[in-house]
């Protein structure tokens, strides 16, 4: 099996994947994260930096796996790659890109907004952060409270120009073999959401775990097995219509 590449959401880092790299390495996968760019605050930021950053950590074909709006992430770096080395994509509830879209047009087509009174735009309009008042329900809610408390205090500002930018996806992107998993009880990209991102995914491609939006920290182990599992099964990873 190919090594991991574990790309992070907005607001987290790559600090968010350590319980989920721990659980991998105990069962014998090799997997590390990365922090994209923009955990310090750069102007003018876009996909392709996110997707530079992330290609510069490839050194052999991977597995990369983006969570919320890291779906992009890996979609950028994914048309950017040279061919074969990249073997496959997962989304982590994540935002599965179309073509022509951005992470804020997706975002903000969702019926329902659980995490919209969370979100505090900075006064420039550049950035935006999560209120830790409201957050943690939204994000961490199945969290023990004490990786609720750690996590809340490492979750930093998301610059706001990457999620504007809508992606040009062609049949390099699509032709690339995927897999989603879908989280039941998450709080801030609704599960009815996920559904309709993926209607269309082959069957196999499409699978459920009972969590919120970060399962890497509310259940590791779990996640752990899920990843090894589509990894391991061709039939779970499919190329997507486009």
């Amino acid at each position: 099996m190919s090594d991991i590449l574990l790309v992070h959401g907005s607001g987290y880092g790559g600090w968010c994947w350590d319980a989920t790299i721990r659980a991998l390495a105990a069962h014998g996968a090799r997997a590390r994260a990365l922090d994209l760019p923009g955990r310090i605050f750069t102007p003018g930021l876009s996909l392709a930096d996110h997707a530079a950053a992330i290609l510069q950590e490839i050194r052999a074909p991977v597995t990369l796996v983006g969570h919320s709006a890291g779906g992009f992430s890996i979609a950028a770096a994914a048309e950017a790659a040279a061919p074969g080395l990249i073997e496959r994509l997962i989304f982590l509830c994540a935002y599965a890109p179309r073509d022509g879209a951005s992470v804020a047009s997706m975002r903000r087509a969702q019926a329902r907004q659980p995490l919209r009174p969370a979100i505090r735009l900075a006064p420039d309009r550049l950035s935006y952060s999560f209120d830790p008042d409201l957050a943690g329900e939204a994000l961490f809610h199945d969290c023990p409270p004490e990786v609720r408390a750690a996590a809340l205090a490492r979750m930093g500002a998301e610059p706001v120009g990457p999620q504007e930018e809508r992606i040009r996806l062609s049949a390099r992107y699509h032709a690339l073999p995927k897999h989603y998993i879908r989280c039941l009880e998450d709080r801030a990209i609704p599960p009815e959401t996920q559904e309709a991102m993926t209607a269309d995914w082959p069957a196999g491609s499409v699978s459920t775990l009972p969590a919120g939006h970060s399962p890497f920290l509310s259940c590791p182990e779990a996640l752990a097995k899920r990843l090894i599992s589509v990894a391991a099964n061709p039939l779970s990873c499919r190329p997507t219509p486009g």
